[in-house]
């Protein structure tokens, strides 16, 4: 994330967040009129994922120039893709729509090969993490400052980045093909890694060609480092719960394999009636 947003940045976050959210609501309750269970904690997610990246990008930051960046890191980039994600939104998109050429555009989408390999979770991991590593330690932030089109694409970027990552590893909506959960695990504690050293390494130095003030440098860096912290412990426990799930259900089908082999209990050796 650049030090400032954009004013026409903005503009496109209200205006598309608002309609998106909108939309994703007035989605949730035409299903649910129709019979269909969904969750309202999705509908409350994703409504909390678009306030976080509206407010990431036009509300009040506490904090200096660096700290106001970080913050905004955090909301943008990896709070508002957790929520987004972990409300479904592919999946009510295709539960809602009627068959037809937008369906079936979003299920060929979903199910191509360049979705397949851009969310392979270590291919996710490097276009997200080695994105932050290349703008705090080149000169690329700095170069941000008196550029308003490398801004705004940085901007985009890091939002784009965050949620390639958080779907590469939750992966609650239908795709191609599911990784392994063992794999997407491994993934976001090397993520989770990566990014931790890179706070500290903004707690010691500044990215090159930068001059924040050494307090606000600190806490910027604590604010990266705790709250990266604080979501991929969410990300974390959505693997936990799919974990828990899968084997609940694998542990379902092996009794109901090991029932239709087992004898009822006092019918063997039980004679017919005498003709």
């Amino acid at each position: 994330m650049t030090a400032g947003p954009l004013p026409a940045v903005v503009t496109v976050a209200v205006l598309v967040c608002g309609p998106v959210c909108a939309g994703y609501v007035l989605a949730a309750v035409a299903l649910r009129r129709r019979g269909d269970a969904w969750p309202w904690r999705r509908d409350c997610a994703f409504v909390a994922g678009g306030v976080a990246l509206v407010w990431g990008l036009c509300g009040w930051l506490p904090g200096g120039p660096f700290t106001a960046h970080a913050a905004r890191h955090l909301l943008v980039a990896m709070a508002g893709p957790v929520l987004f994600v972990v409300a479904r939104p592919l999946t009510l998109a295709l539960r809602v729509l009627p068959p037809g050429g937008l369906r079936r555009g979003l299920v060929r989408a979903a199910h191509s090969a360049f979705a397949t390999w851009l969310l392979f979770p270590p291919v996710a991991a490097a276009v997200d993490i080695g994105g932050l590593w290349v703008l705090h330690r080149t000169d690329l932030l700095s170069a941000a400052h008196h550029r308003p089109d490398l801004s705004g694409v940085l901007d985009l970027h890091t939002l784009v980045a965050g949620l390639l990552f958080s779907f590469a590893v939750c992966q609650r909506d239908p795709v191609r093909r599911r990784w392994s959960l063992s794999l997407r695990a491994t993934t976001l504690l090397l993520a989770g890694t990566a990014h931790a050293v890179l706070a500290k390494s903004l707690h010691a130095t500044g990215p090159p060609g930068t001059s924040f003030e050494t307090h606000d440098l600190r806490l910027g860096a604590q604010v990266m480092y705790y709250g990266g912290d604080a979501v991929e412990v969410v990300l974390a426990l959505a693997l936990a719960t799919e974990w828990y799930a899968a084997t609940g259900r694998r542990r379902a089908r092996r009794a109901a394999r090991s029932g239709l082999g087992r004898v009822p209990t006092g019918s063997a050796g039980r004679a017919g009636p005498a003709s």
